[in-house]
């Protein structure tokens, strides 16, 4: 039961590949929850399956949470799988398409695997695409409440729904107080990733992030891309722009439309085989 291990700026993903577990059709949730869990599992913020075949590009990947829930997209995740791909030498260009419940994203392989750029697509704003309850519109500036205290927020999409909080007091526990609430607003039916944000100048921002399915999380891709294009929305930053988080930096070229160019570091961590007795617990 092999596994491959790696993570982006601290956000760690297993790899499992359907060849090495041909009597599973996909992880289940009770097996995805022990595999990442930190005490009774490997331990990591989610799980890649894949490579899958697609009819839309030359690989297909689901991503499933540590809840056992599934993801649409995770920009990490993405540049986690084109590494992995790359070490097992899976692809032989340097650009490839990878295809997600989020859509189909093309991949490139620089610095011989250490820096993985994604075209994530493009950025919406629209409230029936992100989904958001309410009127169709444009999601921005709004106000939400959590936990008695009032924010104004911007919502979008790449491909996974964001709710994006621009803040001056931004630390790690703010993300880890009213994260959770705000993930699971009625405003969200599918619930929401959430990244507070502060806007350093026009060509930095910094920001925490509670990741839907995960919690509190070093680093996102999605979530950079998310909070620079509202941030790119609302006129506070350019067209590039270096996203740091707690893990560190991914940088975002923002194009016409709102399309992401997403870049950054990934690092091999550990292969090895998962015993059958791990899933003799229930988490």
């Amino acid at each position: 039961m092999r596994f491959h291990k790696y993570h982006a700026l601290g956000n760690d993903y297993i790899v499992l590949d359907p060849a090495d577990f041909p009597s599973w059709t996909r992880p289940t949730e009770a097996q995805v929850r022990v595999i990442c869990h930190r005490n009774f599992g490997v331990g990591s913020d989610g799980i890649l399956w894949g490579p899958l075949p697609s009819e839309r590009a030359d690989f297909g990947l689901r991503i499933f949470n540590p809840d056992g829930s599934e993801a649409e997209k995770s920009g990490n995740g993405l540049r986690i799988f084109s590494r992995y791909l790359f070490d097992q030498a899976r692809v032989t260009a340097q650009s490839f398409g990878v295809e997600t419940p989020g859509g189909v994203v093309r991949a490139e392989i620089r610095a011989g695997g250490g820096l993985i750029a994604v075209a994530m697509g493009s950025v919406s704003f629209d409230s029936r695409r992100i989904p958001i309850s309410g009127p169709a519109r444009e999601v921005v500036g709004e106000t939400i409440e959590a936990l008695g205290r009032s924010f104004t927020f911007s919502a979008a999409t790449i491909g996974n729904p964001h709710c994006v909080i621009q803040v001056e007091d931004l630390s790690p526990e703010l993300a880890r107080r009213y994260g959770p609430d705000i993930e699971v607003n009625p405003l969200f039916p599918n619930r929401t990733n959430v990244q507070f944000m502060r806007v350093l100048d026009r060509s930095t921002l910094q920001i925490e992030i509670w990741e839907r399915g995960a919690g509190y999380t070093l680093a996102s891709g999605t979530s950079s891309s998310a909070a620079a294009a509202v941030a790119h929305k609302l006129g506070l930053v350019d067209r590039s722009v270096a996203v740091r988080m707690p893990g560190g930096v991914i940088d975002i070229e923002i194009g016409d439309g709102f399309s992401i160019q997403m870049t950054g570091s990934v690092n091999r961590v550990a292969e090895g085989e998962m015993h059958p007795e791990l899933f003799a617990v229930t988490v």
